[in-house]
Order: C-alpha cells, then sequence, then structure tokens
C-alpha cells in the first residue's frame, strides 16, 4: 500500500484516530509521519533507554523545583549530571551518578528486578558453592523468623541444619 499523503513511497505507518467517537485511518509513509508531527523516528520506540524512561515517568514523593530537578537531590558533583536530566535520557552520567541519586533509585531498581541487590544466575556445574552460601543465608533468615516469632524449637532445627550445611561449605 502506498503512502496516502504523497503516494510515492510505501506506506508503514498505520495512524488510527479517535476524535468525538469518530474513527479515521490512515496510512503514512515514515518521512510523511514525521512531517505531520505524529512520531518521532529518531530513536527505537523500544530502546532500553525508552523503558527506562517510562518507569521514570511515574509519581514521586519528592518534591519538584521549577527547574524540574527535585528538592534536596543535587547534581552529580563528579559529572553534574542532574537527576531531571537523568529522567529525560533514562541514563546515568559516570559511577558517581548512583551514589549520588541512590535514594531516587532504588525504587526504581526495586520496581525493575524485584529486588534491591543484584542476584544473576549461577552456572549448573560450579554454581554449588554460591548455592550454599544462598541455602545458609536463607535458613539464617527462617531462623531469625523463628526466634521473632519464639518458635525456638524450630529456630533450634534450623540452627543445627545451618551447622550442617556450613561443614558441608568447609569440606
Amino acid at each position: 500500500m502506498l503512502c496516502q499523503e504523497c503516494g510515492k513511497n510505501k506506506a508503514n505507518v498505520h495512524l488510527t484516530k479517535i476524535v468525538n467517537n469518530q474513527k479515521t485511518e490512515i496510512y503514512l509513509c515514515q518521512d510523511c509521519a514525521q512531517k505531520k508531527g505524529e512520531f518521532s523516528f529518531a530513536e527505537d520506540p523500544l530502546s532500553l533507554h525508552n523503558f527506562l524512561t517510562g518507569f521514570l515517568g511515574g509519581e514521586y514523593p519528592q518534591q519538584e523545583t521549577p527547574e524540574g530537578g527535585l528538592v534536596g537531590v543535587s547534581d552529580c558533583p563528579n559529572c553534574g549530571l542532574s537527576y531531571s536530566e537523568f529522567r529525560e535520557k533514562g541514563r546515568l552520567g559516570c559511577a558517581r551518578c548512583f551514589e549520588n541519586f541512590e535514594e531516587q533509585l532504588t525504587p526504581l531498581i526495586k520496581r525493575i528486578h524485584g529486588r534491591e541487590e543484584h542476584r544473576g544466575k549461577l552456572p549448573a556445574r560450579t554454581g554449588g558453592l554460591i548455592r550454599k552460601k544462598r541455602e545458609i543465608e536463607k535458613k539464617r533468615q527462617e531462623m531469625e523468623k523463628a526466634v521473632r516469632e519464639e518458635n525456638f524449637e524450630e529456630a533450634a532445627r534450623i540452627r543445627d541444619e545451618i551447622k550442617k550445611l556450613e561443614k558441608e561449605l568447609e569440606g
């Protein structure tokens, strides 16, 4: 199908508008769509930048300044990136940006990954040591929960499992 605007190029944009319950469909080439101001094809719409920027568009408990920054959030002392620039670009300027914007980034990271710390994947053959350490950590958390709930018999049972796992780790 040819572009309905210029009639020359192949139409690769299908635009559907509904205004006052009136549906209008138009098929445009990329150039005509840009000229009409309907789309910007400068970036890939599925890029990581756009994905992260979408997460940054949510509501924040911090109050914004008239310049678009956040009250109490200073620019990065190393590269000078402001938080509003980060929200616009979806990219940090340097490693120190994370330290500077940590309070604002932590909820974002938790929303994207489901947790604040990086866990990564383990190789099937060589991940045994790390799996044991994770299991011990999980058991410690279970033991602390049992102690908080004053379920001391369960806590003692879990403590013994931890000792067994630690001996296996050493041997």
